[in-house]
């Protein structure tokens, strides 16, 4: 006679555990686990190893808020909102293999995850967007590894042109804390103002060139001194039968 076990009944070690805060790390790796079980309890929990199961959904109560390193991969995860985004301490985290589909949603969750460095994301279906690897290395700085592979910094300033261009323009035009001018903006000839210049002679069109070259934009300088013998004092309060100077501000242009 056979006895049937139902599936996922105890997924936690058989062996006896005296104290929940004794338990530091946990591995629950290749037990055909369709969920993860409540390790809120372990208040000293840092490392839990849930890879190779057949998890589909994780649950925000699952994990304590001081958790460091999670392994997630190889299941078949469909998301993980409103999930991870408590676990501010993460610092690994590997999510590979899985079935996530939406990257924004995914990368919003790990957003107030400061520490995190190590991310593994393929093999999962938002990873075929051709925009995958700078979208993450943009909105989660903290990460060097990405995807088994170091994060260079020419990919972090190609993700910041991508996703920043406003931040990137204003950089650009920015050269050595001074503004940088446009080029003249001057007035095109048309074909038909050619045309006409050409017919009305020599002298003419030498006036017309002189009207048609642009006006070179000038930058102006100004600053401010301010007029410090007008300043109130704790003598003036005292001394009210003297007239005060008057305050002022003397501001100059250099054009």
């Amino acid at each position: 006679m056979e006895i049937y076990e139902p599936e996922n009944e105890d997924p936690l070690p058989k062996r006896v555990i005296q104290r929940d805060t004794d338990v530091t790390h946990l591995h629950l790796t290749r037990r055909g686990l369709t969920y993860i079980p409540d390790l809120s309890r372990f208040s000293m929990l840092r490392c839990v190893w849930l890879n190779n199961n057949k998890i589909r959904e994780v649950s925000r109560a699952s994990f304590n808020c001081c958790l460091t390193e999670l392994y997630l991969q190889n299941n078949d995860i469909l998301s993980i909102s409103g999930a991870l985004r408590h676990l501010t301490c993460l610092q690994v985290l590997l999510l590979f293999n899985n079935q996530m589909k939406c990257l924004e949603e995914t990368v919003s969750e790990l957003k107030n995850m400061q520490d995190l460095h190590t991310l593994s994301l393929y093999l999962n279906p938002f990873t075929q967007d051709p925009e995958y690897h700078q979208y993450v290395l943009h909105h989660l700085p903290s990460v060097r590894f990405l995807d088994t592979k170091e994060v260079k910094q020419e990919e972090r300033r190609r993700a910041f042109k991508l996703f920043s261009v406003e931040r990137q323009r204003v950089l650009d035009t920015i050269a050595f804390g001074r503004r940088a001018l446009p080029p003249p903006a001057g007035r095109k000839l048309t074909s038909s103002t050619t045309k006409q210049a050409g017919h009305h002679g020599s002298r003419k069109s030498s006036h017309s060139d002189d009207r048609e070259k642009p006006s070179v934009p000038k930058s102006i300088i100004q600053f401010s001194i301010m007029n410090w013998t007008g300043t109130s004092t704790s003598q003036w309060n005292h001394l009210d039968g003297l007239s005060k100077p008057a305050s002022g501000i003397l501001t100059v242009k250099l054009r």
